[in-house]
């Protein structure tokens, strides 16, 4: 399902294949030109742990959960079922935007959402992501390539905790992950999903004047 939002387009994929939403994720950079529109896709994947380019290091898990290369930014991080994952398709020098300041969209636009609901998130300087208590509660990853931007961002709203224990995540040995469902909200990873996508529009549209593909 899709629909364009002055020259934003959002998919809601529902539930999708990592590997599968990655392959159309870098087919869908390597073919955009100057008139492709941004899109914003909204998804959930089965139980997975993706490894990052920063793989000095890391701890790897010992259990059956499967291990993906990626070419995101960043170490190890886990998704789940009850994660919202949502990917951010973006023509950054198009809206005269840098990474650092994509990733503030994404970590206010988060922060802002879990405010809503009177709950205290913040972003590290040196740990992309937000936090609440010290515990991680979304974790960030973009891969550029031609000043265009894939990957996005993930928020645990209802999911099996557990997988996380068997990795530092993001690399950080001992940090601790929350979900919003433990935090006191009752909304769904769909309804919160939804919420976000608006929060993460809204601000995107605001970096430069809407965006309008060439009529043919």
């Amino acid at each position: 399902m899709a629909s364009n939002l002055n020259g934003l387009i959002i998919r809601d994929l529902g539930r999708s294949d990592y590997q599968t939403t990655l392959q159309t994720m870098q087919a869908f950079t390597n073919d955009r030109n100057a008139e492709t529109p941004d899109e914003f896709w909204l998804t959930e994947h089965d139980a997975i742990y993706t490894l990052g380019l920063n793989r000095k290091n890391v701890r790897l898990p010992q259990n059956n959960i499967p291990v993906v290369l990626v070419d995101r930014g960043g170490k190890i991080t886990y998704h789940g079922i009850g994660q919202v994952v949502i990917y951010l398709l973006v023509d950054l020098s198009r809206r005269n935007l840098n990474v650092r300041q994509l990733v503030n969209i994404m970590e206010t636009s988060i922060i802002e959402l879990l405010g809503q609901h009177k709950l205290n998130a913040i972003a590290k300087a040196n740990a992309p992501g937000v936090y609440i208590d010290e515990k991680k509660i979304a974790s960030l990853g973009l891969r550029l390539k031609n000043q265009c931007c894939y990957h996005g961002l993930s928020l645990n709203v209802d999911m099996d905790l557990s997988p996380f224990s068997a990795i530092d995540p993001c690399g950080y040995v001992g940090l601790k992950v929350t979900q919003t469902k433990d935090l006191g909200i009752a909304d769904s990873a769909q309804d919160i999903g939804k919420a976000l996508l608006k929060h993460l529009q809204e601000k995107l549209q605001k970096c430069h004047k809407q965006f309008k593909p060439t009529q043919k």
